[in-house]
Order: structure tokens, then sequence, then C-alpha cells
């Protein structure tokens, strides 16, 4: 199993409108994708003058599915965001599962 992770760091003047889309818009469209069984929000408690900062974890069964979503989905979804251009910083990292209890 791996984990797709998206660490982003808002403005706190669109944190609300920002939680909205990703609720409604964003993590929908990426589970339509059919590359992802899950989607993990949540909030990182740093305090941070910069903003607020979020984690995003879409749990895939593999490196392949994964290496495909990057070749098919990736760059239209990530267009979507352009709405917030400017009042956001992100980085993704992948992860791979070695053990679960």
């Amino acid at each position: 199993m791996y984990i797709y992770n998206v660490t982003i760091n808002i403005d706190k003047d669109i944190e609300s409108r920002w939680l909205e889309w990703m609720r409604k818009e964003h993590i929908p469209a990426m589970l339509a994708t059919g590359k992802f069984t899950k989607a993990l929000l949540t909030r990182i408690q740093v305090q941070e003058e910069s903003g607020v900062s979020f984690s995003v974890q879409y749990t895939t069964d593999s490196k392949e599915t994964l290496e495909r979503y990057y070749a098919e989905n990736a760059e239209e979804l990530r267009k979507q965001n352009k709405i917030f251009e400017g009042k956001f910083v992100a980085f993704r990292t992948e992860l791979e599962v070695v053990s679960e209890h």
C-alpha cells in the first residue's frame, strides 16, 4: 500500500473557503480517478505566522497506480487550485506502508 501525501500551507484568510473546496470538490475529484481508495484530511498542529498547514493523505494500492495518477490525472487536477494561486505552498511526498497494526 502507498500513501500520496500533500502538505499545504495556506493563508489564514482563505482557510474556510479552501477547506470547503477541498471537501466538496478536490478530494471527491481525486477519489473519482479510481486510483485512490480513501483520503484523510488533517490539520497540522504547529502554530505558524505564515498561515495554517494541512496534510492530505490519499491511499492507493501500489506505486504503479500512483504513477498512473501522475501520468493521467495529476496535471489536470493540480490546475484546479488556480483559484488559490499565490495563497498557498504545497509539497508532495510518497509513503510506502511497511507495517500496519
